[in-house]
């Protein structure tokens, strides 16, 4: 039985909020802990409750969804974020991981995958939603996916490197080093870092 969850339910629309609160309620081991209708008031409600888990919607009136989701992480860092959107563009997946997402998942996903995406996040680690993958097939979209630092980690990594000896190399933190590779394995829908390097290497991201 999976570790309780409690999670933090961000839209401006109330009908939707109601339809995930319900859906939720259906698992026995999620928790929702509050209910935020814009970026600013979720960001200060996740200040309070401290979810395990804030489903954010991108796309509302004041602050948006990745500036709420780039606030929540630099205050609430042990927060995860999950970004819930009807909009399926790439450039907001890429946008939202370099905000510090954990994870991206369609409105109209099925019950089963939105469970396993707030689980997968709660952990800490990457989720994007399968639905997606047919956006990312073209291998110039994975490449357009990564920064510059990001193909720069994945090539160290890639030559064998450890996260200390990139930290090193990099002159940044060895957290700083996590989190790349973190939205590396999630861009890339990898699920691990070999796998990572082996995905970058077929598609010719890096040599």
């Amino acid at each position: 039985m999976p570790r309780d969850i409690t999670c933090l339910i961000v839209d401006d629309h109330e009908v939707v909020r109601e339809g995930l609160r319900l859906s939720l309620s259906r698992a026995a081991h999620i928790r929702v802990v509050g209910e935020a209708s814009d970026g600013a008031s979720a960001v200060a409600l996740t200040e309070r409750r401290r979810p395990n888990v804030v489903i954010m919607d991108v796309r509302m009136p004041g602050m948006d969804g990745l500036q709420a989701t780039r606030e929540i992480n630099e205050k609430v860092p042990e927060t995860s974020v999950l970004l819930f959107t009807a909009h399926n563009e790439r450039s907001l997946l890429g946008r939202g991981l370099e905000a510090g997402a954990k994870g991206y998942i369609l409105k109209e996903a099925p019950h089963q995958t939105l469970l396993r995406a707030i689980e997968k996040v709660a952990e800490g680690e990457g989720y994007v939603d399968p639905a997606l993958m047919p956006t990312f097939l073209n291998s110039r979209d994975k490449e357009d996916m990564l920064t510059t630092r990001e193909r720069e980690i994945l090539q160290l990594l890639a030559d064998g490197m450890s996260n200390v000896e990139v930290a090193t190399r990099l002159f940044i933190s060895q957290e700083t080093v996590k989190s790349h590779v973190r939205h590396i394995l999630a861009k890339l829908e990898a699920d691990t870092r070999t796998h990572a390097v082996a995905i970058a290497l077929r598609e010719s991201i890096i040599d």
